[in-house]
């Protein structure tokens, strides 16, 4: 009994170490920001994990954010190249998203009633099969287009 009760919970902690998870911009920021020290351990070891499991994603809108916040507007700025090896790195999560991607947030805008551009980050990740949202910027707990609002820097 022990080891079909231990067969079971390794099953299911495998199923849900290869869930996709999109990682929003404030994630990489933090992880890369040293202002906020409990964010940004709890930042780069989420990473870490997603990088260990291969199943971190994350979107062109993303990247681009990360980069303008961290080379000019967290108190201590990257350089550019370090910013920009950083985005490299980030770019084999990337989905791709289109203009049928656009009309999708549309409709995440009106249905969930949040802005646009956090639609935007959702419809992405429902195109990527993440089923997890890991942001600080929407509802934890709050399911959106089949993706699930999880804050990684609360417990």
């Amino acid at each position: 009994m022990a080891t079909t009760s231990a067969a079971v919970i390794t099953s299911i902690v495998r199923h849900c170490m290869s869930d996709k998870a999109f990682v929003d911009t404030n994630v990489l920021v933090y992880a890369h920001d040293m202002d906020d020290r409990v964010k940004h351990e709890l930042a780069r070891s989420t990473l870490r994990e997603l990088w260990n499991d291969g199943t971190g994603v994350v979107s062109p809108q993303v990247l681009q954010e990360f980069y303008v916040n961290v080379t000019r507007k967290i108190a201590k700025p990257l350089a550019k190249d370090a910013a920009r090896l950083i985005v490299s790195a980030y770019a084999v999560w990337c989905v791709d998203v289109g203009s049928s991607d656009i009309a999708a947030a549309f409709r995440i805008e009106d249905e969930a009633k949040i802005g646009f551009w956090d639609a935007l980050i959702v419809a992405s990740a429902a195109k990527a099969g993440a089923k997890r949202l890991l942001s600080e910027d929407l509802n934890a707990g709050q399911t959106i287009a089949g993706v699930v609002i999880e804050n990684p820097f609360t417990s």
